[in-house]
């Protein structure tokens, strides 16, 4: 009923799981792109208009060393996009592993962004919730509801 087989031998382009976790990771991929591109290029407006963090003050002036750290993060997460698009148009029996990274990745966000900023005093730092934070619970049970669909096989 489930293939747990998450390095199949050879990697190929053929995918076994359930069409709706084929085109569910293209849709979730084209969003993780999207805001890879916002976090990398247009890092100002991600950081303050999205992410609601307030612009900072001080001399010297701390945003151009802010900015350069969410670009950077921008660059990260379009890197890993670079290789679900590879995996989407060239080696689709690997989408279940890619989803298995992509849940680790919105899981930790569960545990370590309530223990980080519930140390920091959110009227100084921001002016409402970051849509990372606040929609990792819901991204993750869809994530692990695209997972569970991309390994069922049929029954035939």
């Amino acid at each position: 009923m489930f293939n747990f087989n998450l390095l199949p031998k050879p990697a190929n382009n053929e995918f076994s799981g359930n069409k709706i976790a084929l085109w569910g990771f293209v849709f979730f991929v084209a969003l993780m792109t999207w805001r890879s591109i916002i976090h990398m290029f247009f890092e100002e407006y991600g950081l303050h208009e999205i992410a609601n963090f307030i612009v900072f003050s001080g001399n010297p002036d701390p945003n151009p060393v802010i900015y350069l750290f969410f670009s950077l993060w921008g660059l990260e997460q379009l890197i890993i996009c670079a290789l679900c698009w590879i995996v989407i148009f060239r080696y689709k029996s690997l989408i279940p592993l890619m989803y298995v990274f992509w849940i680790l990745e919105w899981g930790v966000r569960l545990f370590y962004y309530p223990n980080f900023v519930k140390h920091l005093d959110p009227n100084l730092y921001k002016t409402g919730l970051t849509p990372g934070a606040e929609g990792a619970p819901y991204t993750l049970v869809l994530l692990l509801v695209l997972f569970l669909l991309s390994i069922k096989t049929n029954s035939k």
